[in-house]
C-alpha cells in the first residue's frame, strides 16, 4: 500500500502565492507525508505546482522500476497520486493505443487516459466505473487548475480530507498526516467522487441491490428443504470469485496469502494456490516468479485459528507459517496500534493487534503483498446474529447495511495493520464484479433457514457450497469464529480483566465529561480511548472513528431481532449466549 498527501487551493482563491509561501507549504506537506512513509517505504517524490502540491510514498508492487510517483501525462499537464491497484488496467491501456502515450507500466497511470477522455463531459462517475481495483487517488489538472478526488467503491483503501485555517483543501491517506495541520478533518466517503468546480463530493457507485426488491425474485439455488434445483447459481459464485482471486495476482514482487483457518481465508487461499503456478499478467502463459504459495496464520500457543489452519495449509499444500504470540507480546503493542489504526473501536483494535504482529514477520520474509479474506461475512451474511434475522427482506437489508460500513471497521483493520509494516493486502471478496454476483443471490439461499428434516443451514452456506470440493470438510463446515476470537479466547478475556483494572469506577462515571464526543461504553473502551486522544487530541479526529451500539458484530439496527440484545454491547462472537456454543 502506498501513502499520499495532497494539498489544493494553495492561493485560497486569491492572486497567486509568492514563491517563500509556497516552498513553506511544501515544507509541511513533506512533513506531513512522512507521517505516513509506513505506507510506501519504497520511495517519495513531490510535485510542486501554483495551485497544488501532491507527496507520494510508494510501495512499488507493479512495476517497480518505472512506476514511482506522483505520475505525470504524456503532455506534462496532469498530475496523479494513487494508493491501491487497478487490475483491469491492460484492458483499459489496450483502449487507448494510439490515444495516449503511456510513460510507464504502472496500473495507475490508466486513471490519466480516463481523465482526459471524461473531463470535457464532466461524466466522472462513468470514468471511476471504469476502474476495477482497490483505489484511492488525487488528481491535478495544471492547465486548468482543477483537481479531482476518489475512492474505491467499498473504501478499502484509507482515505481522509480537511482544511487548514486558511481554507487550504487536503486530502491524506491516513488521518494522522492531517493532524495538527487542519482545524477540520473527516473521511473521504468511499464510493464518492470530489471535482473541485462543483465544490462537493458526489457519489459514483451506485447499485440496484441496495434494495431487497431488486434481488427478491432472483433465482433460488435450492429448495427449502434442501434440495439444490438450480446449481449454476452455485457455480456462478464459484466462477465469480476464482477471477477475482486470479486478477488479483498481478504482482511483480513475493506475495503470499493470510490463512486463519476459516472459511474465508480457506478459500482465497486455495484458488491462490491454483493460479500461483502461471503469471497472471501474460494470461497464464509464463511461470510465475515465485510460483511456491506462502500462507501466514497466527494466535496464542494453541489457539482455534493456528489449528484449523494447519489442517487448511496441509490439504492446500502452501508453505505454511505459524507466528505465536504472548498476551504480554500484544499489550506492549497496544499504543503503536492504535496509533497505527487510528481507531478506539473495540472490535477493531482487539483485531488488528494480532494482525499487526503478524505483518511484522510477513515483512520480515520479503513478502509485500497478501491476499485475505475480508468482506466475506457482510456480502453473505456470515456473523452469527444473522441466525436470527427475521425475514429475507431483514437479512439482505442487513447486509447492505454491513456494506456501507465496511470502510470502518474491518477493511480498516486490514489496510492499516498490514500497510504499517509497509505490506499490501488484497481483498477478492470485495472485488467489485463479485460483490455484485453476491449482493443480487436469492436472500433466503444465504440464510440459516430451518429445513424440512428439522436442521438448520449453516451460515455462508452457498459459499461453502460452492467451494466443498476444495478444502477439507472440517474446514468448509467450520463454524464462524471472529479473529479475535479464533486467535485465543483469553487475549479478548485479559483484555477485558486488563481494562477494568486500569480504568476506575470515577474515571469511569466521569466519561461524558472527559470524552463529551462518543463518550466510552465500558472501560475496555475508555482504555483505548485514552490512548487515541493521546496521539490525536483534535475533536474531528474523535468524529473519525464510528460509535454504534452492536452484538457480535452487529449493526444497531439489528438489535430489534432480539430484545435480550438491546441491553448488551459486546462485539464478540461468543456474546451471543447459545448460538456461538450451539448453533446448530
Amino acid at each position: 500500500m502506498c501513502g499520499f498527501v495532497g494539498a489544493f487551493d494553495l492561493s485560497c482563491g486569491a492572486k497567486p502565492i509568492d514563491e517563500g509561501l509556497r516552498d513553506s507549504l511544501r515544507e509541511n506537506v513533506l512533513e506531513m507525508s512522512r507521517k505516513i512513509r509506513h505506507r510506501g517505504p519504497d520511495w517519495s517524490g513531490v510535485y510542486t505546482g501554483n495551485n497544488a502540491i501532491l507527496s507520494h510514498e510508494r510501495l512499488a508492487i507493479v512495476d517497480v522500476l518505472s512506476g514511482k510517483q506522483p505520475l505525470v501525462s504524456d503532455d506534462g499537464k496532469i498530475i496523479l497520486a494513487v494508493n491501491g491497484e487497478i487490475y483491469n488496467h491492460q484492458e483499459i491501456r489496450e483502449n487507448f493505443k494510439g490515444k495516449y502515450e503511456f510513460k510507464t507500466k504502472s496500473d495507475c497511470e490508466v486513471i490519466i487516459p480516463l481523465y482526459k477522455k471524461y473531463k470535457e463531459s464532466g461524466d466522472f462517475a462513468s470514468m471511476i466505473e471504469e476502474l476495477s481495483g482497490i483505489f484511492a487517488f488525487a488528481l491535478y489538472d495544471s492547465e486548468k487548475d482543477v483537481y479531482l478526488v476518489s475512492r474505491d467503491e467499498i473504501g478499502v483503501i484509507p482515505l481522509y480530507q480537511g482544511f487548514d485555517k486558511a481554507g487550504r483543501y487536503y486530502v491524506a491517506s491516513e488521518l494522522k498526516a492531517l493532524e495538527g495541520n487542519c482545524v477540520t478533518i473527516e473521511e473521504f466517503p468511499n464510493g464518492h467522487y470530489l471535482y473541485s468546480p462543483d465544490k462537493k463530493v458526489q457519489k459514483w457507485y451506485k447499485r440496484d441491490w441496495e434494495s431487497f426488491d431488486a434481488v427478491k425474485e432472483s433465482a433460488r439455488a435450492a429448495s427449502d428443504n434442501g434440495e439444490i434445483i438450480n446449481p449454476s447459481v452455485i457455480e456462478n459464485v464459484r466462477n465469480s470469485l476464482e477471477e477475482a482471486v486470479k486478477k488479483q495476482l498481478m504482482s511483480d514482487v513475493p506475495y503470499g496469502v493470510l490463512l486463519s483457518g476459516g472459511l474465508d481465508s480457506s478459500i482465497i487461499a486455495a484458488v491462490t494456490q491454483k493460479f500461483s503456478k502461471k503469471r497472471v499478467e501474460t494470461g497464464g502463459k509464463q511461470s510465475a516468479w515465485w510460483p511456491t504459495l506462502h500462507s501466514f496464520a497466527v494466535g496464542l500457543e494453541g489457539s482455534p485459528d493456528l489449528v484449523a489452519a494447519r489442517k487448511a495449509a496441509e490439504y492446500i499444500g502452501t508453505v505454511h507459517h505459524e507466528v505465536h504470540f504472548t498476551i504480554q507480546e500484544a499489550l506492549d503493542a497496544l499504543r503503536d496500534v492504535i496509533y497505527h489504526i487510528e481507531t478506539y473501536d473495540i472490535t477493531t483494535v482487539r483485531a488488528s493487534t494480532p494482525m499487526y504482529l503478524l505483518a511484522r514477520v510477513i515483512k520480515s520474509m520479503g513478502i509485500k503483498m497478501v491476499l485475505s479474506g475480508e468482506g466475506s461475512d457482510e456480502l453473505f451474511g456470515g456473523y452469527l446474529y444473522f441466525h436470527k434475522a427475521p425475514d429475507a427482506k431483514e437479512f439482505h437489508e442487513e447486509t447492505v447495511r454491513k456494506m456501507s460500513k465496511l470502510h470502518l471497521y474491518d477493511c480498516l483493520r486490514a489496510n492499516k495493520s498490514l500497510s504499517a509494516w509497509g505490506v499490501e493486502g488484497r481483498v477478492p471478496f470485495l472485488d467489485k464484479d463479485f460483490i455484485d454476483c453476491a449482493m443480487t443471490l436469492n436472500p433466503v439461499d444465504k440464510m440459516n433457514i430451518r429445513l424440512s428434516d428439522g436442521s438448520q443451514r449453516m451460515e455462508k452456506w452457498i459459499l461453502r457450497k460452492a467451494f466443498e470440493d476444495y478444502l477439507p470438510k472440517e474446514i468448509v463446515w467450520r463454524q464462524k469464529e471472529q479473529f479475535s476470537d479464533g486467535v485465543g479466547y483469553s487475549w479478548i478475556d485479559t483484555l477485558k480483566k486488563l481494562t477494568e483494572e486500569k480504568v476506575s469506577d470515577a474515571e469511569f462515571a466521569r466519561r461524558e465529561n472527559r470524552f463529551p464526543i462518543n463518550p466510552p461504553k465500558t472501560k475496555e473502551e475508555y482504555f483505548y480511548r485514552e490512548i487515541f486522544s493521546s496521539l490525536f487530541p483534535s475533536d474531528s479526529a474523535a468524529k473519525c472513528v464510528p460509535h454504534e451500539a452492536g452484538v457480535a458484530c452487529s449493526t444497531a439496527k439489528a438489535l430489534e431481532w432480539d430484545e435480550a440484545w438491546k441491553s448488551m454491547d459486546e462485539p464478540s462472537g461468543r456474546a451471543i449466549s447459545g448460538v456461538h456454543e450451539k448453533a446448530y
